[in-house]
């Protein structure tokens, strides 16, 4: 599985971004898919989760009423449309599909795969 993660720039402080991750694989909708976020000299943190079919979210509660989080399996695709961003919110962002049961998927140990990560900064 190859997971290709795009989207990222700067942007001020109360913009949008779209985050998109492209996934190679033909046993997609078998994949929880997630996006994570880590910043300069802290630890990678879960961000927010769609399960297999779509029909379940989860998010961190940083990012709750400003993210969104979608997926389309007929295009192995995921997306992350982040509004009203502020400098907190400045990271590379990776997307990530695991396997692992719902509850354990807000843990980057529980990711089989990962993207490469995309850089998003906010200004303020």
């Amino acid at each position: 599985v190859q997971l290709q993660a795009s989207g990222g720039g700067l942007v001020q402080s109360g913009g949008s971004l779209r985050l998109s991750c492209a996934a190679s694989v033909r046993t997609y909708n078998r994949y929880n898919m997630g996006w994570f976020r880590q910043a300069t000299g802290k630890e990678r943190e879960f961000v927010a989760i769609m399960s297999r079919n779509g029909g379940s979210t989860y998010y961190t509660d940083s990012v709750k009423g400003r993210f969104t989080i979608s997926r389309d399996n007929t295009k192995n695709m995921v997306y992350l449309q982040m509004n009203n961003l502020a400098p907190e919110d400045t990271a590379v962002y990776y997307c990530g599909a695991t396997q692992k049961v719902w509850s354990a998927t807000s843990y980057a140990e529980s990711y089989d795969y990962w993207g490469q990560g995309t850089l998003v900064t906010v200004s303020s």
